[in-house]
This record gives C-alpha cells, sequence and structure tokens, in this order.
C-alpha cells in the first residue's frame, strides 16, 4: 500500500513563496506517476501540476504557469511543488496524488490517481 505524506504548508503573504513536499512509501516499482491537487472551500478539487514517472513531461494549470514547478527526487520518493509569486487565489488544501501505471503524459483528473496525500493547507494573505 502506497502511503504520501505531504508537508511545506502555511500561512503566508501574497509575492512569497513556499514549497511543498510529498514522501512516498511502499512503492513496488519507481514507474509511478504524480500530481499535486488543490481544493479550495466549495471549488472542485482541480490539478495543479502533474509529472509523468520519468519525469521529461510535465502538465500545469494554466492559472499557475511560471509561478510553480514540479519536480521530483526518484532517490527519496519525494515530490516536491514550488510555489512562487502566491497569490490570495492560491489559497487551499494542497493534495499530493500517485498513479500506480505512470505510463503515458501526466494525468489531470483525480479519478486517474491511486493514492492520495492527507493534504497540507496554503493560505495566502493580502
Amino acid at each position: 500500500q502506497v502511503q504520501l505524506v505531504e508537508s511545506g504548508g502555511g500561512l503566508v503573504q501574497a509575492g512569497e513563496s513556499l514549497r511543498l513536499s510529498c514522501v512516498a512509501t511502499g512503492r513496488t516499482s519507481n514507474r509511478h506517476a504524480m500530481a499535486w491537487f488543490r481544493q479550495a472551500p466549495e471549488k472542485e478539487r482541480e490539478c495543479v501540476a502533474a509529472l509523468n514517472w520519468k519525469g521529461s513531461s510535465s502538465y500545469y494549470t494554466d492559472s499557475v504557469k511560471g509561478r510553480f514547478t514540479i519536480s521530483r527526487d526518484s532517490t527519496k520518493n519525494t515530490l516536491y511543488l514550488q510555489m512562487n509569486s502566491l497569490k490570495p487565489e492560491d489559497t487551499a488544501v494542497y493534495y499530493c496524488a500517485d498513479r500506480t501505471d505512470g505510463l503515458g503524459p501526466p494525468r489531470t483528473q483525480h479519478y486517474d490517481y491511486d493514492n492520495w496525500g492527507q493534504g497540507t493547507q496554503v493560505t495566502v494573505s493580502t
């Protein structure tokens, strides 16, 4: 059973940066695709950024392009999300997601992922 543990969330002011981390344990292979989703109150969960298992192909939702960077360190089984120039509209609970079948392009739908972390709160004040 794959377990994901996120960290790095917090309260920051607009324009500041945060880096989220997600450590995965329990995998039987390295060919897992991963992603970051977020969910704000009364909104649907959306894919913020996704990465294929090789780390060679990525996806970003339009609102974070140029500000957020997704990356992974396979030696540490860790996924990162570097978030710069944060805006109040980035406020949400951020979730790490893992897909066992990592082949193909990055996936952006929540139902494409098999395992989820518990979430970490990111709050951006004005």
